[in-house]
């Protein structure tokens, strides 16, 4: 790619879904037109979600001074709908998600599309360094679980491995545009979860999604219990809930490990009444858990060089699993108690039955 003009260079529509934001959409859109890829194979769409704290004052101002800026209204205000808003509206060869709440590398755009054609991907996405909101222990300690494989397991995006991976999914996503017509858009009924079920759908359709960590985007975590937690409880949620809306497995296992701990320490703990070996199940996965929790956050206070870490790591750790595992477990008594869900499934397993004859 660095070998061809501008002239020769795709044309880029950088897609940012926002809603309330106006304290990162700013420097969200500084790294963006900070960065090396030429303005006039740019564009911005950035489809606010009827935002009330001032967001669209500071996009409008923007948008004044870059006219290769737009602003476009999402009046239903969710991400999905945000995203297939902006792809309808893009004119660009190259589709690239963006989050009003990071900010990104100068090359972040360059990298991405010259990994595109480099390797053959039909979808490109980088590492996503976690940095706090406020500047305390626990903020750090927050920042340290969502970077850690204990707390994140093999999210490869959040965890960094060094070389290029082929990957089921990744933050945000660098697209050809002939993905969509191939695949078809987001899912508008995933409030969360929509760029995992997208790219299930894209590698079931034959693309391929590689994460490069050259590819570099900072990310603001919440830096308090209360607000971490019910951000894991509503991702937990929605990690569940996508079986409701579509037709594949729209989640990877991983994202169900929360879930299978938290219903085996209610289970064995409620049934250990009944038959009390159970409650020494209930013990081995708890202590077991305890365990491999102190050992990771012995792991970052020796890495921070800091004991105090040992002090908040712990608890740190369980609001994260402890929140998205309830969370998963509230949006399966929500599937099951749907009645579009077991029609659905009952009618797949009519129609798998009808295939095999």
């Amino acid at each position: 790619m660095k070998n061809l003009s501008i002239d020769h260079l795709p044309l880029v529509s950088i897609i940012i879904p926002c809603r309330n934001e106006r304290r990162f959409i700013g420097d969200c859109l500084d790294s963006v037109i900070a960065n090396d890829y030429p303005e006039g194979r740019l564009e911005v769409l950035v489809i606010n979600g009827v935002s009330e704290d001032g967001t669209q004052t500071v996009i409008e101002g923007y948008a004044r001074q870059y006219p290769w800026i737009r602003l476009i209204e999402n009046r239903e205000k969710i991400t999905p709908v945000a995203l297939n808003i902006g792809i309808k509206n893009a004119k660009g060869e190259i589709i690239l998600w963006m989050s009003a709440h990071n900010r990104y590398e100068k090359d972040y755009v360059s990298r991405s599309v010259e990994s595109l054609e480099k390797y053959g991907a039909d979808n490109v996405g980088g590492i996503m360094r976690t940095l706090p909101r406020e500047d305390t222990y626990i903020g750090k300690a927050i920042v340290a679980s969502l970077s850690h494989r204990f707390g994140v397991g093999n999210s490869y995006f959040r965890v960094m491995p060094k070389e290029p991976k082929w990957v089921d999914t990744v933050f945000g996503g660098c697209y050809r545009r002939e993905v969509f017509d191939r695949v078809g858009l987001f899912n508008k009924n995933l409030v969360r979860g929509q760029d995992m079920e997208f790219n299930l759908r894209l590698k079931k359709a034959g693309g391929k999604t590689l994460l490069v960590p050259d590819i570099v985007s900072y990310y603001y975590a919440r830096s308090d219990i209360k607000s971490f937690w019910k951000h894991n409880f509503a991702n937990g949620v929605w990690a569940i809930l996508p079986f409701l809306y579509s037709p594949i497995m729209p989640v990877s296992w991983r994202h169900l490990v929360p879930l299978i701990f938290v219903i085996s320490l209610i289970g064995s703990a409620a049934l250990g009444f009944v038959w009390t070996p159970l409650l020494f199940l209930f013990l081995i996965i708890l202590c077991s858990y305890g365990l491999t929790n102190l050992g990771a956050s012995l792991q970052i206070a020796l890495e921070k060089r800091n004991v105090r870490y040992m002090l908040v790591m712990p608890f740190v750790f369980a609001s994260l699993h402890f929140a998205y595992g309830l969370g998963s477990l509230w949006g399966l008594c929500k599937v099951l108690s749907s009645g579009s869900f077991w029609t659905r499934l009952f009618g797949l397993q009519k129609q798998n039955g009808m295939q095999k004859k």
